[in-house]
């Protein structure tokens, strides 16, 4: 094992380890926040995958999330599955749609591709609006406590329902560095910085990218039936474009292209605009105004700055 692999394991092991150990010692607020902010990470970690790893820029992953959002949901409402029946439904709802966009959008490229996948996301929207009788549209439906119950364990007692958002983030996270360590996260990053070159050396493209978002959107589905399950709550709120612009805007602050970049930038992006919310309604002005001064002093993300200046090791 060389100096450069331990470093990479005890940096994300120790970022692992300092999460775990803060569900014993923060407030009852910052815990509540910081589950949900691990969650939405999840989420920011799939499109990372797609944008920072791949240079695919999708605004349509709205549709992913709320795919494994309302495939839990309905699952549970008119199907009558289990916690972990219908988790799993979601996550093969997210992959499957994954699969039926990204065979579609990946005929196009470029700004197409980008508004191709904001297209099919609206559509996306507006079904579940058109469909309200049993999503409930804007409304939304609650998750009952009593259905909220996984191996035994009551998802809506706070130290239950962290100690699974950690499990569903360090997953993800995982997942996201054996990728990169892997043969196929190489041509990933071979295809983001010269596909011509990649496809000059034999590899199918298209393939690869199309395995690219079908991965992308299992995790992002992943955060979406995670997030209802863990919250007890499904609404077409989610699914509006708001939610596919919120994981490019974590990404972009994090890092893109950084394993760490999705967490730092949620992290930030969250606690910005609930500090920032108790002092203004202009919130939103507050927080645009962060990521333009990061964007002209900070290029790469807070993450990105860092290899750039320090720690060239990180993936």
């Amino acid at each position: 094992m060389t100096s450069e692999v331990r470093k990479i394991i005890g940096l994300h092991g120790g970022v692992l380890a300092i999460l775990l150990v803060l569900q014993f010692v923060l407030p009852a607020y910052h815990h509540g926040n910081l589950a949900r902010i691990m969650v939405l990470a999840t989420y920011a970690i799939g499109y990372n995958l797609l944008f920072g790893y791949t240079g695919l820029l999708s605004l349509g992953h709205a549709l992913f999330f709320a795919a494994g959002l309302y495939g839990m949901g309905l699952g549970m409402t008119q199907l009558g599955l289990s916690a972990g029946g219908a988790l799993l439904l979601g996550v093969l709802a997210g992959a499957t749609v994954g699969a039926v966009i990204g065979a579609l959008a990946l005929r196009t490229e470029g700004v197409a591709f980008m508004i191709v996948t904001l297209m099919f996301a609206q559509a996306g929207y507006l079904t579940v609006l058109y469909f309200g009788a049993y999503t409930r549209g804007d409304e939304g439906f609650v998750i009952q406590q009593a259905d909220r119950m996984l191996w035994g364990f009551d998802l809506s007692d706070p130290s239950n329902r962290y100690f699974a958002a950690f499990v569903v983030f360090a997953v993800a996270f995982l997942a996201l560095l054996a990728v990169l360590r892997s043969r196929f996260g190489r041509v990933l990053i071979a295809i983001r910085e010269n596909e011509e070159r990649a496809m000059m050396l034999g590899y199918d493209v298209m393939r690869y990218k199309l395995m690219a978002v079908v991965l992308s959107a299992t995790l992002s589905a992943l955060s979406g039936a995670a997030y209802g399950l863990l919250f007890g709550y499904v609404g077409a709120s989610f699914a509006s474009v708001q939610y596919s612009i919120f994981p490019l805007l974590w990404v972009l602050l994090g890092g893109a292209g950084t394993a760490l970049g999705p967490l730092v930038g949620t992290v930030f992006m969250f606690y910005l605009i609930d500090l920032s919310s108790g002092i203004t309604t202009a919130y939103m002005l507050i927080a645009g105004v962060a990521l333009v001064c990061l964007t002209l002093f900070a290029p790469q993300g807070l993450m990105g700055e860092i290899r750039n200046r320090f720690w060239r090791w990180l993936p």
